[in-house]
């Protein structure tokens, strides 16, 4: 027997290795200033594409004014309590039905995080004998919600359709041996890839298999559909979304998310969300502010359009330099490039240090050996200039990259990191 921190202290994991190199540059960077499309990131302004303020609320006067008055109305502790016992209000109430009439369901239910309030939803809507069939590329949040289920799960390739109805007949013929039910879970946006949940296939297949569907739609939600509903109105088929899910984190600006479904499906969550029924409720100034900004999202549509004006701007003129944009559906965009770990953090250090540009880095164990993916996030507050000084870096880059430039940079760091 051994201590249980000797293998926590000898293996830091395959991204807790690089924490000397990376951390306070790569990994928990400290961006300064007023949120907005350009900050400050060690005292030099960048433009910032690494901020998920899709509709740029954050910064807005009218928003900041809501959120300092409920503030200082209500502190930050009102309500206290659990919604059960002591922390509803009627704002609560208020909000829910204001986001389940957005998102034309009929009921609605707060929840305080996005990342505990999915897992939480995902645990409560099954049972030891139900099956859960999801995306292989769902978020870590749902990933840690299936690990606490019982029963049996399957995953199909993401967004393979064919690879769903094999894991849909693996399914039901397990449901029909254990009496249980199915639930089938995609994401609306897939947040790395930028890719769409193939949602209008997935409803199609209820016709020949019996099953429930759970959305993630943080991505999604005020940046897709006509009005801002999200994916499934993106793809006309948010009425077979049998439980939708999003976030406050993304659009909205702040701190919160919701589950909204048919009423009878939200008032068993009520009573058996455990992250919510053993936690305190979302403060008031969260909620308050969370009215305010889902106002915003229904009344001022030139918000969204300004968002897809730089996200087509940008996402045209990588395609046009021959940028590997994968197949994003939404704003989400990624550039994948072919390189090293060490050649990714020199690469990342020449675009803040010499360009001006933040982005996020993403490498492996997240995508696979030998790729560097720079994850970007258009919002409405960036500008045409930006988007123009952004794709002239990245050409830069590029064939720095490809003519060895970071490779013999990083040489030292490949080879103190046996890489």
């Amino acid at each position: 027997m051994r201590d249980l921190f000797e293998r926590i202290i000898e293996n830091k994991g395959p991204l807790g290795k690089w924490a000397s190199q990376a951390e306070g540059y790569f990994v928990f960077p400290k961006l300064e200033g007023p949120i907005s499309n350009r900050m400050k990131f060690q005292g030099k302004e960048v433009i910032t594409w690494s901020v998920n303020d899709y509709l740029g609320l954050a910064n807005l006067p009218e928003v900041k004014k809501v959120d300092g008055d409920a503030a200082y109305e209500h502190g930050s502790a009102y309500p206290m309590g659990a919604r059960m016992m002591s922390g509803h209000t009627d704002f609560h109430e208020q909000l829910e039905q204001e986001l389940a009439e957005f998102v034309d369901k009929e009921s609605a239910y707060l929840l305080n995080f996005g990342y505990q309030g999915i897992m939480s939803a995902v645990d409560a809507l099954v049972a030891k004998d139900d099956i859960i069939v999801y995306d292989v590329d769902c978020h870590a949040c749902i990933i840690d919600g299936v690990r606490l289920h019982v029963g049996k799960r399957f995953t199909f390739k993401h967004n393979d359709v064919e690879s769903l109805e094999k894991n849909l007949e693996r399914a039901t013929k397990m449901a029909n041996e254990t009496g249980g039910g199915i639930l089938v879970i995609s994401e609306g946006v897939f947040g790395m890839r930028g890719e769409q949940g193939i949602l209008k296939e997935i409803v199609a297949l209820k016709k020949k298999y019996n099953f429930r569907l759970l959305v993630d739609d943080a991505h999604g939600f005020g940046t897709l559909g006509k009005t801002g509903a999200g994916a499934g109105e993106e793809q006309g088929i948010q009425d077979d979304i049998d439980v939708y899910f999003a976030t406050f984190a993304k659009s909205m600006a702040g701190i919160g998310a919701f589950l909204a479904a048919d009423k009878e499906i939200i008032d068993y969550l009520k009573y058996n969300l455990r992250s919510q029924m053993f936690a305190k409720s979302l403060p008031m100034i969260y909620v308050k502010g969370a009215l305010k900004r889902l106002n915003m999202l229904r009344t001022m549509p030139e918000l969204k359009n300004k968002l897809w004006e730089n996200v087509d701007a940008l996402q045209n003129g990588l395609k046009e330099r021959g940028f590997n944009i994968g197949t994003t559906t939404s704003c989400v965009t990624p550039v994948y490039l072919n390189g090293s770990i060490p050649e990714a953090m020199a690469l990342v250090k020449d675009l803040r240090e010499n360009h001006g540009i933040f982005c996020s880095i993403v490498v492996y164990p997240v995508i696979p050996k030998g790729l560097i993916l720079l994850r970007m996030i258009p919002t409405a507050t960036h500008t045409l200039q930006d988007v123009a000084e952004t794709l002239e870096a990245f050409s830069i880059i590029r064939e720095r990259l490809e003519n060895g430039t970071y490779k013999r940079l990083s040489a030292a760091v490949a080879a103190a990191m046996g890489e």
